[in-house]
């Protein structure tokens, strides 16, 4: 319980990704936390659904850091999917595969699935969170002139929904944030379990 403003006992979060996203979303509501990558491979496996594979690279993100950590360290890895008639679809290598990713999306509602570990010394928990997201119908020359922004080519699914890719959304189902990376609600309850806990009071968030 948080009293008069004051924070319980906290363990160090470690955010393992590069994402400038997840690190835009963890600020914002109120976390403090120190960023660590390490190269993982980030190939999907065939025998897995898009939420297996969500979770399985992000348990692999956290991994590589478990051997040599501390004990009040936690660290937050994750990984966003999207998927589409069940089929995983990460991120574009080219900007002809963001073209691709795009055409099919502009057509059919997808899923946005994104896994997330949060790893101690001895433990892992994980979890993934599921946004239904429907786009207006795109031209072909609205996803060139998208893809030629270059804003695709380092997201799932070839689109930013906190950028340009706003413009397209016709409907989202679930949380909004689990689509820009990090299911912020279900995340802070998670984060409660291994004792971090968000600084609301220096958070951008409130209004």
């Amino acid at each position: 319980m948080i009293i008069k403003g004051v924070l319980p006992m906290t363990n160090q979060l470690i955010l393992a990704s590069s994402s400038p996203r997840r690190v835009a979303l963890l600020k914002s509501a109120g976390y403090t936390f120190t960023q660590r990558t390490r190269p993982v491979d980030e190939e999907f496996q065939a025998n897995k659904s898009a939420a297996e594979n969500a979770v399985s690279l992000a348990k692999k993100k956290a991994f590589v850091f478990q051997e040599d950590m501390s004990i009040d360290e936690v660290i937050l890895s994750a990984d966003t999917v999207i998927a589409l008639d069940g089929e995983p679809i990460g991120k574009p290598k080219e900007a002809g595969d963001a073209v691709d990713m795009l055409s099919r999306l502009s057509k059919t509602p997808h899923q946005v699935i994104t896994g997330v570990a949060l790893a101690t010394t001895d433990s892992v928990i994980t979890f993934h969170s599921e946004t239904k997201v429907t786009f207006y119908p795109l031209t072909d020359e609205q996803i060139d002139m998208y893809v030629r922004t270059g804003e695709p080519l380092d997201k799932a699914g070839g689109y930013g929904i906190n950028g340009l890719a706003a413009l397209f959304i016709k409907e989202i189902v679930g949380d909004y944030y689990n689509v820009v990376g990090l299911p912020l609600s279900r995340l802070r309850q998670e984060l409660e379990h291994v004792n971090i806990y968000p600084d609301w009071l220096n958070s951008n968030m409130k209004r």
